[in-house]
């Protein structure tokens, strides 16, 4: 992270019903993947600069604060997740948007994009802050104590917040909505590089399963099993589904 870049947690439309926190996660190494299935294979290290993790899901008060009042999710509330949203949408409309919104507020040469599958699961891993061995979930290993899933939901999403955080303080990143990230889809066997924001550099080469992006998290509706911090999942990017949501990295638009 440049040295002009302020690495500290921060908040945007504080004061209004759309607030949100962005939590500072220093950036470090840690072991992506697992053994469990061939996707998740190998276990790999990666390097990863420092970056900001949005606290909660984006949510549908914060999506209709930049989208001028449209909400398009299937589960209404003010405080639940935006869903039914596409990448497509996000990367091409929301993220725009905000960028503009924020322009004056956010830390100097930063901008909001999707995480990047290795952001996103450091992230969920806790960061520099991960237990040995690490956590099953996003901040424990009860997924009734962390996250919301088909045992728990009632049939529906819930309000971001409501259940125990992981070791950065972040929320729901097991179940209640899948989580978009900014990657193609493909094996890890195929990844030979990342940059320092878990950036592919190889990228030509992860469309091995077609023009699908990476998400994840699992759902409210999954098993306990796919809530896994190291479960990966995809799905075409204009789909618009009601169990898949995103949430926020932001980062130095400068190599690290």
């Amino acid at each position: 992270m440049k040295k002009n870049v302020d690495f500290k947690n921060c908040s945007f439309f504080e004061g209004t019903d759309a607030a949100f926190t962005m939590i500072a996660v220093q950036g470090g190494t840690f072991n992506m993947g697992s053994d469990e299935y061939r996707d998740e294979k190998p276990i790999h290290k990666v390097k990863l600069g420092a970056f900001w993790m949005g606290q909660h899901l984006v949510t549908q008060a914060v999506w209709k604060k930049v989208m001028n009042g449209a909400n398009p999710s299937y589960f209404k509330g003010d405080n639940r997740p935006v869903e039914q949203i596409s990448w497509n949408t996000i990367v091409n409309d929301f993220l725009p948007q905000l960028n503009e919104l924020t322009q004056n507020d956010r830390p100097k040469d930063t901008q909001f994009c999707l995480p990047t599958e290795a952001q996103w699961e450091y992230a969920a891993r806790g960061g520099v802050q991960e237990q040995k061995p690490s956590f099953i979930y996003a901040g424990g290993d009860k997924l009734d104590d962390v996250g919301w899933y088909h045992k728990n939901n009632h049939g529906e999403t819930k309000p971001v917040g409501l259940k125990l955080p992981n070791l950065l303080d972040l929320y729901d990143m097991s179940g209640n909505v899948f989580e978009w990230c900014s990657d193609f889809y493909s094996p890890y066997k195929d990844v030979v590089d990342r940059d320092l924001q878990g950036v592919r550099r190889d990228v030509e080469k992860a469309v091995g399963g077609g023009a699908r992006r990476v998400v994840r998290g699992g759902y409210w509706d999954f098993d306990a099993h796919d809530c896994r911090v190291s479960n990966r999942d995809h799905d075409p990017p204009a789909d618009s589904l009601r169990a898949i949501g995103f949430r926020l990295s932001l980062f130095s638009i400068f190599s690290v």
